[in-house]
């Protein structure tokens, strides 16, 4: 009675194995087939914006006197353009970003926008509200030299 259930507890362990394989197969299937899609239009937008420009010691908050526009990159960052810099903020969830959405901004530091200010979006034609955006620190790139 003992030989018949270990033969069955290992035949179960075997096939618990075998589909456990076949699911982590399965799944770096659908992991590979999500990256051989290539980089998203945002993202060769925003590798165009920075080209040949490095990148600098993350900030919590940048100067935005001269309110020069914040935009978005759709579904990959905020960039904000001060002329000498251009400042990427990723945010906490990039594919919410929509590039026809305008930026409602909240500031709690002047002239300063900081990872903490409250960023919502709402639609370019009716106004309603479609999301809040959710800061992160701003990387700086410049040209080198």
């Amino acid at each position: 009675m003992m030989a018949r259930f270990n033969a069955i507890l290992k035949t179960a362990i075997l096939a618990g194995s075998a589909l456990s394989l076949a699911g982590c197969a399965a799944s770096s299937a659908r992991t590979a087939s999500i990256a051989d899609a290539g980089p998203t239009k945002g993202q060769l937008e925003l590798a165009k914006l920075t080209e040949g420009m490095v990148a600098g010691e993350p900030q919590r908050c940048i100067s935005t006197f001269g309110n020069r526009a914040l935009r978005i990159v759709d579904e990959t960052a905020l960039v904000y353009d001060s002329g000498q810099t251009v400042y990427v903020n990723m945010t906490q969830n990039p594919r919410s970003l929509d590039d026809d959405d305008i930026l409602v901004i909240r500031k709690f530091g002047g002239t300063q926008l900081c990872r903490l200010d409250q960023v919502t979006t709402a639609d370019r034609l009716g106004g309603f509200f479609t999301g809040a955006v959710f800061l992160t620190d701003f990387v700086p790139y410049t040209k080198p030299g």
